[in-house]
């Protein structure tokens, strides 16, 4: 009986693992920035790399159209049917709330009905180009997890570009292209992502695939995201330590999925056919019913929370780090360069503390300097407690008061390169480091940084100084 009843919670499991399998937890590693860990010697830190979770980026966004007035119902106007674009009945009317469109229902909540969405003024100026800039703007520079999905309520436009701004919106480069003809409209061969590979992810292309024909997924158009992650993670995206080793090593595969800005760029509307209908120029509008845009804050793996307060979206930064993206030192702690977060190794990463600066340390007149282990360190005077030190040595020490000897705690001396600080005594390093603050490469004492056989961890972010 127990047998049989533990085989089906089993069996059980085992479904509901291969279920979840397609969907892994991809972005749930890197959700701690530090822990106490318990060694032999006591209990100490133990800092990682960390990031924000991923989650919906339409909450925080602001939405700017360009022209501003085109959205219909200023004045009031008729427009056709989706279904049937000869029943011309419907109405836009920006003064009744149930009959206006305004741009934020391109990010309310689905599942009402009617549906809600934004709709543009029909092309009633034909042959004039009806042409609509949708910005989407962070103030922040964010980092996509997922595909970019745009509803439309009405058909597909015939020509669309999706672009992106990584300097909040003074500069623009292309994303994708989209368009029933791709050859016609910007002389370039059709293809999907399907065509690309490892060493082509980060080509710009046009495709046809959501532009023509009228199926039942006639409405989506996708910028996929999650494709370009499966040339390194695999299919179902399994092998995500492959995916983050490029990420960390390849900058400009990092910058490819990060934005401040998204711009979607309506250039042409569904005609359906060759020549346009001069008769029925309210068949054609742009109307959109919902924007998915998923991702987190680029906090360069210094912050695993990300707030939004007075309308931005700001990282609360460790690490000793500041800024709005965790881009540089807090004060006094420039020690050493400012340097984001590591995915390497995995799982943890390698945090890249900002350390205290020299500035930091105090005058050697005021203060009786202790330092440890003083017979392995060169003394410039036999009557000096302070030997003589390296700069980049000194940058490391704090100054201790003449009762004990500080060399390093958890709160502003780190350890370098993952080493972890026992009793304020001493550091205790990893495998292929050495020195007072793990500071040093094994490989550098033995002269074979060189060799290309570098060892143990951290070895290869560092390399040999």
């Amino acid at each position: 009986m127990y047998l049989s009843r533990f085989l089906s919670i089993h069996a059980l499991w085992v479904t509901v693992s291969s279920v979840m399998q397609p969907y892994p937890l991809v972005w749930g590693h890197y959700d701690v920035c530090k822990t106490q860990i318990y060694t032999e010697e006591g209990k100490v830190w133990d800092y990682m790399a960390c990031q924000p979770e991923s989650t919906d980026m339409t909450k925080y966004l602001k939405v700017k159209l360009d022209p501003p007035d085109i959205t219909c119902g200023d004045p009031p106007e008729t427009f056709c049917a989706m279904g049937n674009p000869y029943m011309c009945n419907n109405e836009c009317d920006a003064s009744t709330p149930e009959l206006a469109h305004p741009p934020e229902l391109m990010f309310d909540f689905e599942g009402r009905h009617p549906s809600t969405f934004w709709q543009s003024a029909t092309w009633k100026e034909y042959p004039k180009p009806l042409q609509v800039n949708i910005t989407l703007s962070w103030s922040k520079t964010i980092e996509l997890t997922d595909n970019i999905v745009i509803t439309f309520e009405s058909g597909r436009p015939d020509q669309m570009i999706l672009e992106k701004s990584l300097d909040y919106g003074r500069t623009w480069q292309p994303y994708q292209y989209y368009a029933t003809d791709c050859l016609d409209a910007f002389h370039m061969d059709p293809k999907s992502v399907k065509d690309l590979s490892q060493h082509t992810v980060l080509e710009i292309i046009c495709t046809e695939e959501y532009s023509t024909g009228y199926t039942t997924n006639s409405k989506i158009i996708h910028f996929e995201i999650k494709d370009r992650f499966a040339f390194f993670a695999g299919p179902r995206l399994r092998n995500m330590a492959s995916l983050y080793g490029q990420l960390d090593t390849t900058k400009k595969l990092r910058d490819f999925f990060t934005v401040t800005d998204l711009r979607i760029r309506l250039l042409r509307p569904a005609v359906g056919e060759i020549f346009v209908d001069e008769l029925h120029l309210a068949r054609y509008f742009y109307a959109i019913s919902d924007i998915k845009v998923r991702g987190r804050c680029k906090c360069n793996l210094h912050a695993t929370v990300c707030v939004y307060d007075n309308s931005k979206l700001t990282c609360e930064c460790e690490h000793n780090t500041t800024g709005p993206d965790c881009g540089k030192c807090k004060k006094n702690y420039q020690g050493r360069p400012w340097s984001p977060g590591s995915y390497l190794p995995i799982p943890k990463g390698t945090a890249n503390t900002c350390i205290p600066s020299i500035s930091s340390i105090g005058n050697a007149p005021k203060f009786n300097r202790i330092w440890p282990n003083i017979s392995s360190l060169e003394v410039s005077n036999p009557k000096q407690v302070a030997p003589k030190l390296a700069l980049s040595t000194v940058s490391s020490v704090q100054v201790a008061n003449h009762k004990r000897a500080n060399v390093c705690d958890n709160e502003l001396l780190h350890c370098q390169n993952g080493g972890t600080c026992h009793n304020n005594l001493r550091c205790l390093c990893p495998a292929a480091y050495t020195g007072i603050f793990c500071e040093k490469l094994r490989c550098e004492e033995a002269g074979s940084c060189g060799s290309g056989s570098g060892s143990g961890q951290g070895a290869a972010p560092h390399g040999c100084p």
